[in-house]
């Protein structure tokens, strides 16, 4: 130690110090965390805003990643319209989907459970007070029904008269033509 220097400037500049001062903002941190985080009730609602616009936007086909979060960006700072163009769309999510809280004491997490996502995707986070979505309409199920109909019918081609069978393979000796 210099003849010069402080004892806090000595202090912040060994590695002890430094330990000692990065705890104690994590740990200020840590409190503030504790006590703004989000109730049950503020993440139900805001999910139900975000899950109202994200229903009203209605665009399954994305780009990328980064689309999604910068509409889950503006999620966070937006509020949806308050008569939907398809209210029955709102009724149906909740009907084939289920928002499942936890609590962490630091944050909290809401996951959406449905056909697709038995054991849950995360759906949003919740920490300092805000309520951060991860939503995106291709996870959401809107409608149930079979996958396929009558699965053992053999495949017949009805509309010629012969009712030949699909399943026969082409001749490919010759040129293939392509109509569009």
């Amino acid at each position: 130690m210099k003849n010069n220097e402080s004892l806090f400037h000595a202090f912040r500049h060994s590695c002890l110090g430094r330990l000692i001062i990065f705890a104690g903002v994590l740990a200020v941190l840590a409190v503030i965390a504790y006590f703004t985080c989000p109730t049950e009730e503020k993440m139900r609602a805001e999910m139900d805003d975000n899950i109202r616009q994200c229903i009203e936007e209605r665009d399954s086909v994305s780009a990328d990643w980064t689309e999604t979060v910068v509409k889950n960006t503006r999620y966070m700072f937006t509020h949806a319209d308050s008569v939907l163009t398809h209210p029955e769309d709102l009724h149906v999510f909740y009907e084939y989907n289920t928002l499942a809280f936890d609590d962490y004491s630091l944050f909290t997490t809401m996951h959406i459970h449905n056909s697709f996502y038995i054991e849950g995707k995360l759906c949003a986070l919740g920490i300092f007070g805000l309520v951060i979505p991860t939503v995106d309409f291709n996870e959401f199920l809107l409608r149930e029904g079979p996958m396929f109909k009558e699965y053992k019918r053999p495949a017949v081609n009805y509309d010629s008269e012969s009712e030949e069978f699909f399943g026969d393979n082409p001749d490919l000796g010759g040129v293939f033509e392509y109509n569009e």
